[in-house]
Protein backbone atom coordinates (compact mmCIF):
# COMPACT_ATOMS: atom_id res chain seq x y z
CA UNK A 1 0.00 0.00 0.00
CA UNK A 2 2.51 2.72 0.87
CA UNK A 3 4.07 1.74 -2.47
CA UNK A 4 0.96 2.35 -4.09
CA UNK A 5 0.68 5.47 -2.22
CA UNK A 6 3.85 7.28 -3.52
CA UNK A 7 3.20 6.54 -6.85
CA UNK A 8 -0.12 8.03 -6.73
CA UNK A 9 1.76 10.98 -5.01
CA UNK A 10 4.25 10.98 -8.11
CA UNK A 11 2.09 11.07 -10.88
CA UNK A 12 -0.40 13.36 -9.81
CA UNK A 13 2.51 15.43 -10.05
CA UNK A 14 1.75 15.46 -13.47
CA UNK A 15 -1.74 16.34 -13.75
CA UNK A 16 -2.21 19.93 -15.26
CA UNK A 17 -2.18 23.10 -12.94
CA UNK A 18 -4.91 25.00 -12.85
CA UNK A 19 -5.24 28.29 -14.86
CA UNK A 20 -4.39 31.59 -13.38
CA UNK A 21 -7.99 33.09 -13.90
CA UNK A 22 -10.49 33.45 -11.47
CA UNK A 23 -12.40 30.35 -10.46
CA UNK A 24 -16.01 30.08 -12.05
CA UNK A 25 -18.84 30.28 -9.64
CA UNK A 26 -21.63 27.92 -9.93
CA UNK A 27 -23.78 30.31 -11.14
CA UNK A 28 -21.40 31.20 -13.93
CA UNK A 29 -21.15 27.62 -15.03
CA UNK A 30 -24.86 27.24 -15.12
CA UNK A 31 -25.15 30.51 -17.07
CA UNK A 32 -22.93 29.00 -19.54
CA UNK A 33 -25.05 26.08 -20.18
CA UNK A 34 -28.25 28.21 -20.85
CA UNK A 35 -26.15 29.75 -23.63
CA UNK A 36 -24.93 26.81 -24.75
CA UNK A 37 -28.54 25.11 -24.45
CA UNK A 38 -29.50 28.18 -26.56
CA UNK A 39 -27.02 27.52 -29.12
CA UNK A 40 -28.56 23.82 -29.43
CA UNK A 41 -32.04 25.19 -30.20
CA UNK A 42 -30.11 27.25 -32.93
CA UNK A 43 -28.72 24.13 -34.31
CA UNK A 44 -31.98 22.07 -33.93
CA UNK A 45 -33.81 24.38 -35.99
CA UNK A 46 -32.10 24.27 -38.70
CA UNK A 47 -32.58 20.62 -39.08
CA UNK A 48 -29.60 19.35 -37.81
CA UNK A 49 -30.55 16.95 -35.18
CA UNK A 50 -26.93 15.22 -34.86
CA UNK A 51 -25.15 18.66 -34.45
CA UNK A 52 -27.56 19.30 -31.67
CA UNK A 53 -27.51 16.05 -30.03
CA UNK A 54 -23.18 16.49 -30.35
CA UNK A 55 -23.65 20.19 -28.98
CA UNK A 56 -26.02 18.63 -25.83
CA UNK A 57 -22.82 16.23 -25.54
CA UNK A 58 -20.18 19.16 -25.30
CA UNK A 59 -22.52 20.57 -22.32
CA UNK A 60 -22.20 17.46 -20.53
CA UNK A 61 -18.61 16.71 -20.92
CA UNK A 62 -17.31 19.94 -21.17
CA UNK A 63 -19.25 21.96 -18.81
CA UNK A 64 -20.86 20.00 -16.28
CA UNK A 65 -18.80 17.54 -15.56
CA UNK A 66 -15.54 19.43 -17.01
CA UNK A 67 -16.19 22.40 -14.89
CA UNK A 68 -16.36 20.44 -11.71
CA UNK A 69 -19.85 20.97 -11.04
CA UNK A 70 -21.37 17.17 -11.31
CA UNK A 71 -19.09 16.31 -8.41
CA UNK A 72 -19.76 19.63 -6.56
CA UNK A 73 -23.05 18.24 -6.88
CA UNK A 74 -22.46 14.52 -5.83
CA UNK A 75 -20.40 15.63 -2.91
CA UNK A 76 -22.24 18.94 -1.55
CA UNK A 77 -25.67 17.27 -2.48
CA UNK A 78 -26.72 13.59 -3.61
CA UNK A 79 -25.46 11.08 -6.02
CA UNK A 80 -29.10 10.89 -6.61
CA UNK A 81 -29.24 14.32 -7.86
CA UNK A 82 -26.32 14.20 -9.98
CA UNK A 83 -27.70 11.17 -11.46
CA UNK A 84 -31.39 12.99 -11.89
CA UNK A 85 -29.83 15.73 -14.28
CA UNK A 86 -27.87 12.84 -16.27
CA UNK A 87 -31.22 11.49 -17.17
CA UNK A 88 -32.09 14.97 -17.83
CA UNK A 89 -29.50 15.51 -20.19
CA UNK A 90 -30.22 12.16 -21.97
CA UNK A 91 -33.80 12.81 -22.44
CA UNK A 92 -32.98 16.05 -23.93
CA UNK A 93 -30.66 13.81 -26.58
CA UNK A 94 -33.82 11.25 -26.69
CA UNK A 95 -36.31 14.11 -28.14
CA UNK A 96 -33.83 15.33 -30.21
CA UNK A 97 -33.37 11.85 -32.28
CA UNK A 98 -37.13 11.32 -32.21
CA UNK A 99 -37.56 14.63 -34.14
CA UNK A 100 -39.63 16.29 -31.71
CA UNK A 101 -40.73 19.90 -32.10
CA UNK A 102 -38.95 22.98 -31.71
CA UNK A 103 -41.38 23.73 -28.59
CA UNK A 104 -40.79 20.11 -27.46
CA UNK A 105 -37.38 20.13 -27.00
CA UNK A 106 -36.83 24.01 -25.45
CA UNK A 107 -39.46 22.12 -22.71
CA UNK A 108 -37.19 19.62 -21.98
CA UNK A 109 -33.63 21.88 -22.74
CA UNK A 110 -35.50 24.43 -19.81
CA UNK A 111 -36.65 21.63 -17.15
CA UNK A 112 -32.46 20.78 -17.52
CA UNK A 113 -31.38 24.28 -16.82
CA UNK A 114 -34.29 24.61 -13.78
CA UNK A 115 -32.58 20.88 -12.09
CA UNK A 116 -29.48 22.69 -12.62
CA UNK A 117 -30.26 26.12 -10.87
CA UNK A 118 -31.70 24.04 -8.37
CA UNK A 119 -28.24 22.09 -7.69
CA UNK A 120 -26.65 25.42 -8.06
CA UNK A 121 -28.56 27.48 -5.39
CA UNK A 122 -27.87 24.04 -3.02
CA UNK A 123 -24.75 24.56 -3.67
CA UNK A 124 -23.87 28.06 -2.84
CA UNK A 125 -27.03 28.01 0.16
CA UNK A 126 -25.05 25.11 1.99
CA UNK A 127 -21.65 26.98 1.49
CA UNK A 128 -20.22 24.46 -1.04
CA UNK A 129 -18.35 27.17 -3.45
CA UNK A 130 -16.20 26.81 -6.43
CA UNK A 131 -13.13 27.45 -4.11
CA UNK A 132 -11.14 27.38 -1.02
CA UNK A 133 -12.69 24.33 1.40
CA UNK A 134 -15.33 23.36 -1.32
CA UNK A 135 -12.32 22.36 -3.18
CA UNK A 136 -10.55 20.37 -0.33
CA UNK A 137 -13.79 18.48 0.44
CA UNK A 138 -14.65 17.62 -3.24
CA UNK A 139 -10.87 16.48 -3.43
CA UNK A 140 -11.44 14.60 -0.17
CA UNK A 141 -14.52 13.04 -0.81
CA UNK A 142 -13.70 12.17 -4.39
CA UNK A 143 -10.08 10.21 -3.60
CA UNK A 144 -11.87 8.58 -0.19
CA UNK A 145 -15.22 6.85 -1.99
CA UNK A 146 -13.37 5.63 -5.20
CA UNK A 147 -10.29 4.55 -2.99
CA UNK A 148 -12.73 2.80 -0.77
CA UNK A 149 -14.23 1.04 -3.47
CA UNK A 150 -10.70 -0.10 -5.08
CA UNK A 151 -9.05 -0.84 -2.03
CA UNK A 152 -12.18 -3.82 -0.62
CA UNK A 153 -11.05 -5.52 -3.99
CA UNK A 154 -7.40 -5.33 -2.98
CA UNK A 155 -8.56 -6.41 0.60
CA UNK A 156 -10.51 -9.49 -0.36
CA UNK A 157 -7.25 -10.65 -2.63
CA UNK A 158 -4.63 -9.30 0.04
CA UNK A 159 -6.86 -11.73 3.08
CA UNK A 160 -7.23 -14.78 0.79
CA UNK A 161 -3.36 -14.92 -0.09
CA UNK A 162 -2.44 -14.56 4.09
CA UNK A 163 -4.97 -16.90 4.99
CA UNK A 164 -3.99 -19.79 2.37
CA UNK A 165 0.02 -18.96 3.24
CA UNK A 166 0.80 -17.30 -0.56
CA UNK A 167 2.36 -14.24 0.67
CA UNK A 168 4.74 -14.43 -1.77
CA UNK A 169 2.18 -13.53 -4.39
CA UNK A 170 1.23 -10.65 -2.26
CA UNK A 171 4.33 -8.04 -4.39
CA UNK A 172 2.51 -9.33 -7.77
CA UNK A 173 -0.90 -8.35 -6.26
CA UNK A 174 0.81 -4.73 -5.57
CA UNK A 175 2.59 -4.73 -8.83
CA UNK A 176 -0.67 -5.55 -10.83
CA UNK A 177 -2.81 -2.66 -8.92
CA UNK A 178 0.50 -0.03 -9.36
CA UNK A 179 -0.15 -1.16 -13.20
CA UNK A 180 -3.61 -0.21 -12.79
CA UNK A 181 -2.66 3.38 -11.78
CA UNK A 182 -0.13 3.98 -14.38
CA UNK A 183 -3.01 2.71 -16.53
CA UNK A 184 -5.39 5.17 -15.56
CA UNK A 185 -2.96 8.29 -15.82
CA UNK A 186 -2.26 6.97 -19.70
CA UNK A 187 -6.09 6.60 -20.23
CA UNK A 188 -6.82 10.18 -18.45
CA UNK A 189 -4.46 11.83 -20.96
CA UNK A 190 -4.81 9.66 -24.25
CA UNK A 191 -8.68 10.32 -23.66
CA UNK A 192 -7.83 14.27 -22.45
CA UNK A 193 -5.23 15.44 -24.36
CA UNK A 194 -5.20 13.19 -27.96
CA UNK A 195 -8.47 12.89 -28.84
CA UNK A 196 -10.58 15.36 -29.84
CA UNK A 197 -13.11 17.27 -27.22
CA UNK A 198 -16.45 15.85 -28.61
CA UNK A 199 -15.05 11.85 -28.57
CA UNK A 200 -13.12 12.42 -25.18
CA UNK A 201 -15.86 12.15 -22.47
CA UNK A 202 -18.53 9.62 -24.21
CA UNK A 203 -15.15 7.35 -25.38
CA UNK A 204 -14.41 7.55 -21.50
CA UNK A 205 -17.47 6.63 -20.52
CA UNK A 206 -17.29 3.66 -22.56
CA UNK A 207 -14.21 2.56 -21.96
CA UNK A 208 -14.88 2.66 -18.10
CA UNK A 209 -18.17 0.46 -18.72
CA UNK A 210 -16.91 -2.29 -20.68
CA UNK A 211 -13.77 -2.71 -18.16
CA UNK A 212 -16.72 -2.60 -15.49
CA UNK A 213 -18.58 -5.14 -17.10
CA UNK A 214 -14.93 -7.13 -17.69
CA UNK A 215 -14.53 -6.59 -14.01
CA UNK A 216 -17.83 -8.62 -13.04
CA UNK A 217 -16.85 -11.90 -14.65
CA UNK A 218 -13.55 -12.07 -13.29
CA UNK A 219 -15.23 -11.13 -10.21
CA UNK A 220 -18.36 -14.11 -10.70
CA UNK A 221 -15.43 -16.78 -11.43
CA UNK A 222 -13.24 -15.36 -8.12
CA UNK A 223 -16.94 -15.71 -5.84
CA UNK A 224 -17.30 -19.24 -7.45
CA UNK A 225 -13.58 -20.24 -6.50
CA UNK A 226 -13.75 -19.26 -3.56
CA UNK A 227 -17.62 -20.06 -2.23
CA UNK A 228 -16.41 -23.55 -3.20
CA UNK A 229 -13.92 -23.45 -0.75
CA UNK A 230 -15.93 -22.30 1.91
CA UNK A 231 -16.47 -25.77 3.42
CA UNK A 232 -13.24 -27.13 5.97
CA UNK A 233 -13.05 -30.13 3.92
CA UNK A 234 -12.76 -28.84 0.31
CA UNK A 235 -10.34 -26.22 1.59
CA UNK A 236 -8.30 -29.28 3.20
CA UNK A 237 -7.97 -31.25 0.06
CA UNK A 238 -6.96 -27.81 -1.59
CA UNK A 239 -4.62 -27.27 0.60
CA UNK A 240 -3.23 -31.25 0.70
CA UNK A 241 -3.15 -31.13 -3.22
CA UNK A 242 -0.70 -28.72 -2.93
CA UNK A 243 3.42 -29.99 -2.60
CA UNK A 244 4.28 -26.62 -2.27
CA UNK A 245 2.19 -23.61 -1.41
CA UNK A 246 2.08 -21.59 -4.12
CA UNK A 247 -1.24 -20.85 -6.71
CA UNK A 248 -1.19 -21.52 -10.69
CA UNK A 249 -0.69 -19.09 -12.80
CA UNK A 250 -3.65 -19.64 -14.28
CA UNK A 251 -5.30 -18.65 -10.56
CA UNK A 252 -2.46 -15.75 -9.87
CA UNK A 253 -2.71 -14.27 -12.95
CA UNK A 254 -6.74 -13.94 -12.35
CA UNK A 255 -6.14 -12.56 -9.27
CA UNK A 256 -3.64 -10.19 -10.03
CA UNK A 257 -6.16 -9.44 -12.82
CA UNK A 258 -8.83 -8.41 -10.35
CA UNK A 259 -6.89 -6.06 -8.63
CA UNK A 260 -5.63 -4.54 -11.72
CA UNK A 261 -9.17 -3.68 -13.07
CA UNK A 262 -10.37 -2.69 -9.57
CA UNK A 263 -7.64 0.08 -8.87
CA UNK A 264 -7.89 1.01 -13.05
CA UNK A 265 -11.63 1.51 -12.75
CA UNK A 266 -11.72 3.89 -10.49
CA UNK A 267 -8.37 5.36 -10.35
CA UNK A 268 -9.21 6.69 -14.19
CA UNK A 269 -12.72 8.22 -12.85
CA UNK A 270 -9.99 9.81 -9.89
CA UNK A 271 -8.16 11.41 -12.24
CA UNK A 272 -10.79 12.41 -14.65
CA UNK A 273 -12.63 14.26 -11.45
CA UNK A 274 -9.43 16.10 -10.24
CA UNK A 275 -9.09 17.15 -13.84
CA UNK A 276 -12.16 19.07 -13.47
CA UNK A 277 -10.83 20.11 -10.12
CA UNK A 278 -8.02 21.85 -11.29
CA UNK A 279 -9.69 23.28 -14.12
CA UNK A 280 -11.60 25.31 -11.66
CA UNK A 281 -9.39 25.87 -9.04
CA UNK A 282 -7.51 29.06 -9.83
CA UNK A 283 -6.05 29.97 -6.42
CA UNK A 284 -7.31 26.94 -4.84
CA UNK A 285 -4.69 23.97 -5.97
CA UNK A 286 -3.23 23.78 -2.49
CA UNK A 287 -6.72 22.91 -1.07
CA UNK A 288 -6.83 19.87 -3.46
CA UNK A 289 -3.81 18.47 -2.88
CA UNK A 290 -4.64 19.08 0.94
CA UNK A 291 -7.44 17.15 0.30
CA UNK A 292 -5.85 14.52 -1.69
CA UNK A 293 -3.22 14.09 1.10
CA UNK A 294 -6.19 13.91 4.01
CA UNK A 295 -7.91 11.61 2.01
CA UNK A 296 -4.72 8.86 1.04
CA UNK A 297 -3.94 9.13 4.77
CA UNK A 298 -7.10 8.11 5.93
CA UNK A 299 -6.99 5.06 2.97
CA UNK A 300 -4.23 4.01 4.64
CA UNK A 301 -5.46 3.76 7.69
CA UNK A 302 -8.44 2.27 7.31
CA UNK A 303 -6.40 -0.22 4.55
CA UNK A 304 -4.04 -1.40 7.90
CA UNK A 305 -6.46 -2.04 10.53
CA UNK A 306 -9.39 -4.03 7.66
CA UNK A 307 -6.20 -5.89 6.55
CA UNK A 308 -5.18 -6.44 9.86
CA UNK A 309 -8.53 -7.83 10.62
CA UNK A 310 -9.64 -10.31 7.70
CA UNK A 311 -6.63 -11.99 8.52
CA UNK A 312 -8.05 -13.57 11.71
CA UNK A 313 -11.19 -14.77 10.75
CA UNK A 314 -11.82 -18.27 10.25
CA UNK A 315 -11.36 -20.39 7.24
CA UNK A 316 -14.70 -21.61 6.81
CA UNK A 317 -16.67 -18.08 7.26
CA UNK A 318 -13.61 -15.83 5.72
CA UNK A 319 -14.41 -17.89 2.30
CA UNK A 320 -17.96 -17.95 2.46
CA UNK A 321 -18.14 -14.09 3.37
CA UNK A 322 -15.60 -13.53 0.96
CA UNK A 323 -17.25 -15.54 -1.51
CA UNK A 324 -20.36 -13.02 -1.08
CA UNK A 325 -18.25 -9.69 -1.04
CA UNK A 326 -17.31 -10.30 -4.47
CA UNK A 327 -20.66 -11.02 -5.76
CA UNK A 328 -21.77 -8.24 -4.12
CA UNK A 329 -18.87 -6.21 -6.15
CA UNK A 330 -19.94 -8.21 -9.53
CA UNK A 331 -23.66 -6.66 -8.85
CA UNK A 332 -22.07 -3.14 -8.01
CA UNK A 333 -20.19 -3.17 -10.94
CA UNK A 334 -22.48 -4.38 -13.00
CA UNK A 335 -24.71 -1.60 -12.14
CA UNK A 336 -22.18 0.91 -12.50
CA UNK A 337 -20.94 -0.13 -16.02
CA UNK A 338 -23.90 -0.46 -17.32
CA UNK A 339 -24.28 3.13 -16.28
CA UNK A 340 -21.24 4.64 -17.69
CA UNK A 341 -22.28 3.14 -21.00
CA UNK A 342 -25.81 4.89 -20.44
CA UNK A 343 -23.57 8.11 -20.20
CA UNK A 344 -21.98 7.01 -23.59
CA UNK A 345 -25.02 6.60 -25.02
CA UNK A 346 -24.37 2.91 -25.82
CA UNK A 347 -27.10 2.08 -23.86
CA UNK A 348 -30.33 3.14 -23.49
CA UNK A 349 -31.95 4.68 -20.81
CA UNK A 350 -35.48 3.98 -18.94
CA UNK A 351 -35.82 5.53 -15.85
CA UNK A 352 -38.18 3.72 -13.42
CA UNK A 353 -40.97 6.02 -12.19
CA UNK A 354 -43.49 3.43 -11.08
CA UNK A 355 -41.15 2.56 -7.99
CA UNK A 356 -39.07 4.82 -5.75
CA UNK A 357 -35.81 2.91 -6.15
CA UNK A 358 -32.95 5.07 -4.61
CA UNK A 359 -29.46 5.54 -6.38
CA UNK A 360 -26.87 4.91 -4.50
CA UNK A 361 -23.62 5.01 -6.13
CA UNK A 362 -21.47 2.90 -3.89
CA UNK A 363 -23.62 -0.10 -4.43
CA UNK A 364 -24.30 0.29 -7.98
CA UNK A 365 -28.01 0.82 -7.80
CA UNK A 366 -29.57 3.24 -10.26
CA UNK A 367 -33.55 3.39 -10.84
CA UNK A 368 -33.72 2.41 -14.60
CA UNK A 369 -34.78 -0.89 -16.48
CA UNK A 370 -31.48 -1.11 -17.92
CA UNK A 371 -29.12 -1.83 -14.58
CA UNK A 372 -31.66 -3.04 -12.60
CA UNK A 373 -32.78 -5.83 -15.04
CA UNK A 374 -29.63 -7.23 -15.30
CA UNK A 375 -28.53 -7.43 -11.45
CA UNK A 376 -31.31 -8.65 -10.96
CA UNK A 377 -30.74 -11.34 -13.21
CA UNK A 378 -27.88 -11.98 -11.90
CA UNK A 379 -28.70 -12.08 -8.47
CA UNK A 380 -31.52 -15.25 -9.31
CA UNK A 381 -28.91 -17.37 -10.98
CA UNK A 382 -26.12 -17.05 -8.36
CA UNK A 383 -29.40 -18.20 -5.99
CA UNK A 384 -30.88 -20.90 -8.11
CA UNK A 385 -27.03 -22.04 -8.43
CA UNK A 386 -26.35 -21.90 -4.82
CA UNK A 387 -29.86 -23.89 -4.33
CA UNK A 388 -28.63 -26.79 -7.23
CA UNK A 389 -25.28 -27.06 -5.37
CA UNK A 390 -27.15 -27.55 -1.75
CA UNK A 391 -29.21 -29.85 -3.31
CA UNK A 392 -26.42 -31.82 -4.73
CA UNK A 393 -24.66 -31.83 -1.83
CA UNK A 394 -27.27 -33.21 0.12
CA UNK A 395 -28.12 -36.36 -2.77
CA UNK A 396 -24.38 -37.30 -2.59
CA UNK A 397 -24.34 -37.41 1.43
Amino acid sequence: MKKILILLAALFMLLPTAPADAAQTWQQIHDHIRTELDNVYTIYQSGDAEGAKNAVNDIYYGIYEKDGLESAVRSGISSKSANLTEYQFYTLKKVIRAGATQDEVKAEGDKLLDMIQVEVTTLENSGVQSGGWAMFLQAFVILLREGIEAMLVLLGIIAYLGRAGHEKELSAIYNWAIAGIVMSFISAYLFNSVLDANATGASREAIEGFTALFAVCVLLGTSAWMGGKSNANAWKKYIESKVKLSLSTGKARALGFAAFLAVYREGAEVILFYQALFNNAAGDIDMIWAGFVAACAVLAIMFFLMQRGALRIPIGPFFKVTSIFMFVLAVTFLGGGVKALQEADVVSTSVIEAVPIPSIDVLGLYPTYETIIPQILLVIIAVAVVSYKKRSATAAA
